[in-house]
């Protein structure tokens, strides 16, 4: 009977490591991206996504001054009217922290005048 139990623990040990590499890999594999790079979150930020590939878990961080700006996560009608519904994820920190989801990911800065003035992103992740 011992032989079993020995068996069982040495079942539990590989599972536990198994489930660590893949926790482990899962983290190498995202990226942090600051969006605007050293000039943060800004005006004019339709470009600063081109280029790059994005997947889903990269975070996106947000560098912003909290006074002036917000982070609002929306939907694409709510991107291209430049509109926060009620209810939507609202980021005022001024240092956020985003983790992307699979497919298209929309942020807008709702405070009056930002998006339509260009503070505005869409990301799509695969």
């Amino acid at each position: 009977m011992s032989q079993g139990r020995g068996s069982a623990r040495h079942s539990t040990v590989i599972t536990a490591l198994l489930v660590c590499l893949l926790v482990y890999v899962q983290n190498v594999q995202s990226a942090t991206y600051t969006v605007g790079d050293s000039a943060g979150w800004s005006f004019n930020m339709a470009n600063w996504p081109k280029g790059k590939r994005f997947r889903a878990g990269d975070t996106l961080v947000f560098n912003y001054d909290s006074t002036a700006h917000n982070v609002v996560a929306v939907n694409r009608g709510s991107y291209s009217s430049c509109t926060a519904p009620a209810g939507s994820k609202l980021y005022n920190s001024g240092m956020d922290q985003i983790k992307l989801v699979k497919g298209q990911n929309f942020f807008i800065c709702s405070s009056v005048g930002h998006c339509q003035s260009g503070m505005k992103i869409a990301i799509s992740a695969m």
